[in-house]
C-alpha cells in the first residue's frame, strides 16, 4: 500500500520561499565578466551606482490614511548598525532585522498563502533602495493578516501601524 505524505500549506510555502531565496543569494554569476558595451551607457552599470555589499540604504514613504504621502524618511545601515541620522521609528531594530533576514522581509506572501481576513487600518508604505546590496521596491499595507505580519516584522523601519 503506497504511503502519501501530506504537507501543510505553511510547510509548502516555507519550502518554496527557501527555494526562491536560495536562488537569490550569495553568488554573482556575472562576476569577473566584462559588461556588454550597451550596458555601459546605463547609470546602474557604473561602479559608483552599485551599492556596497552589506550596506543598506532605504527610503520609506508613509501614507497614514492610505492615499497621500504623509511622511518620508531614510535609513542607512552598515550591517546591523545604523549609520547617520534616520527618521525611522527605531533605526537600530530596523538595521538588526534587515541584517538578519535581508530582503526576505520585503517579500509578498505567495499566491497560496492563507491570510486571515482582518483589517488593521488604511496605512500603507513604500520602501525603495537597497538591502545588503540588493535592490528593493516593496509596498506594505495593514490590510490582512499576511500584510500585517510583514509590516510588524519591519516595525523598526515602518513604525507600529496602529499608532500612525
Amino acid at each position: 500500500m503506497p504511503h502519501t505524505i501530506r504537507l501543510s500549506r505553511t510547510a509548502l510555502l516555507l519550502a518554496a520561499a527557501a527555494f526562491v531565496l536560495a536562488g537569490c543569494g550569495g553568488s554573482d554569476p556575472g562576476a569577473g565578466q566584462e559588461p556588454p558595451s550597451s550596458a555601459s551607457s546605463s547609470p546602474a552599470a557604473t561602479p559608483s551606482a552599485s551599492p556596497a555589499a552589506g550596506a543598506t540604504s532605504l527610503t520609506v514613504e508613509l501614507m497614514a490614511e492610505g492615499e497621500a504621502v504623509t511622511d518620508t524618511w531614510t535609513l542607512e545601515c552598515d550591517g546591523a548598525a545604523p549609520v547617520g541620522d534616520s527618521g525611522a521609528p527605531d533605526p537600530a531594530a530596523a538595521c538588526a532585522a534587515l541584517a538578519e533576514s535581508g530582503t526576505a522581509l520585503m517579500a509578498e506572501p505567495g499566491p497560496e498563502a492563507a491570510c486571515t481576513m482582518q483589517y488593521g487600518g488604511p496605512q500603507r508604505a513604500t520602501v525603495t533602495g537597497t538591502v545588503d546590496g540588493e535592490n528593493v521596491d516593496a509596498a506594505f499595507a495593514y490590510s490582512d493578516g499576511c500584510q500585517i505580519s510583514r509590516w510588524d516584522a519591519l516595525s523598526g523601519l515602518l513604525g507600529p501601524a496602529g499608532m500612525q
